[in-house]
């Protein structure tokens, strides 16, 4: 299967497009459109990702050997079929801000896309001090920046795919769900987003500041003892851990920087009006401490929880409760990536140990998004819970 895109043709198979470079950026700069090639380019194999130190969650999700570049920006294309006009959800990673690949199989979007009748986009992006540092001379939010071109990238050749650039579902997980939140009130990203949907959004973590995050440059400068601007990658990603083990929580030293443009200083009170889904786990918190007490599992489930923007999205809002038995991870923070996308096949996770077989064939959770991609609300069969009811 050969498409037209701006910068050139690509050639997928059944439907998979994979790899397409979406922009091109050198370090610490924004991003620009690709060069064009001529012929036509294969699209057979997922994009580097990019540089990222391990998850701090293989502990629960298991390894991500992927290989990596600061020439990073590609992204994958799902599509039942390259005629007719569908929905389209570009989905974007989480991790922390520092770790993760949209290239990982975990998001392989063929299920997905198949059984939702809708075009599927998953994304890299720069992460970690690549991406968010925010330093005099460097612009912050560069991760994002990376985001927002590849929503115009969709834009610009979604149609090529049998998607409608009209009907465009911004959505993502984790730290993914929170860049999705922040480009729904970005300016720029105006017209680019029909909805959103966001799956265990860190909604109790704020911006930071600049102030902040300048002052995480500086620990990192100290930590590295060279121009950012010019050490080695590994040096920097070395730089990096020394920087987070200073900084012990959920919260990453290197995330989203509130600057007045594509960052508002508060995401849920910037958020306009528009319609959403909105979920999170019954206990997010056993995917960073297997043994947490059960008052600190509630108290986290607010952080990722706020009645506030679900009610001013007019959201469809869910708790996602199952667990594989006896799982000592519980119905943590990650687990529901799997139904999502029906890849519990390809997944090598101790979260998911005691897991039935065939559970990528569970489609109830992708009926709920396809009805929201479709602009529909999801069947009542669903117990959604009120948008004015806590965790």
């Amino acid at each position: 299967m050969i498409v037209e895109t701006t910068t050139g043709r690509v050639r997928g198979v059944d439907g998979t497009f994979l790899g397409i470079p979406y922009a091109t950026a050198e370090r610490f700069e924004a991003p620009v459109p690709p060069k064009p090639w001529t012929g036509v380019r294969d699209a057979l194999e997922a994009g580097p990702a990019a540089p990222q130190p391990p998850s701090r969650l293989e502990h629960a999700l298991g390894p991500m050997p992927l290989p990596q570049s600061e020439n990073c920006l590609s992204l994958n294309v799902f599509t039942p079929s390259a005629t007719g006009r569908r929905p389209v959800l570009v989905w974007i990673h989480g991790g922390g801000f520092s770790s993760g690949s949209g290239g990982q199989v975990w998001y392989t979007g063929t299920r997905l896309a198949r059984e939702a009748d809708a075009v599927v986009v998953t994304l890299n992006y720069r992460l970690g001090v690549l991406g968010f540092l925010a330093l005099d001379g460097v612009p912050p939010n560069l991760g994002l920046a990376d985001q927002l071109a590849a929503l115009g990238w969709v834009r610009d050749n979604i149609a090529a795919f049998g998607g409608d650039p009209a009907e465009v579902t911004l959505g993502g997980q984790s730290a993914g769900a929170q860049s999705a939140l922040a480009l729904w009130s970005a300016p720029r990203a105006r017209g680019l987003v029909r909805r959103i949907a966001l799956q265990s959004a860190p909604l109790g973590m704020r911006p930071s500041t600049r102030d902040e995050a300048q002052q995480n440059a500086l620990l990192l400068q100290g930590e590295l003892g060279e121009d950012v601007r010019t050490a080695p990658t590994e040096k920097i990603l070395e730089a990096q851990l020394k920087v987070a083990a200073r900084k012990p929580g959920i919260e990453p030293p290197f995330q989203l920087v509130a600057d007045g443009d594509l960052v508002a200083a508060d995401l849920v009170e910037a958020a306009p009006p528009g319609s959403a889904l909105i979920s999170w786990t019954r206990e997010e918190l056993r995917t960073f401490v297997p043994d947490a007490p059960q008052e600190a599992i509630e108290k986290t489930n607010g952080f990722f929880f706020d009645d506030k923007l679900a009610a001013k999205l007019d959201a469809f809002a869910y708790r996602f409760d199952w667990q594989a038995p006896g799982n000592r991870f519980g119905a943590c923070h990650c687990l529901d990536i799997p139904f999502l996308f029906g890849t519990h096949d390809v997944w090598n996770a101790p979260m998911l140990e005691g897991a039935p077989k065939g559970l990528e064939n569970e489609t109830g959770l992708r009926e709920v998004w396809a009805a929201f991609l479709h602009g529909k609300r999801p069947s009542p069969k669903w117990a959604a819970l009120s948008p004015r009811t806590r965790p």
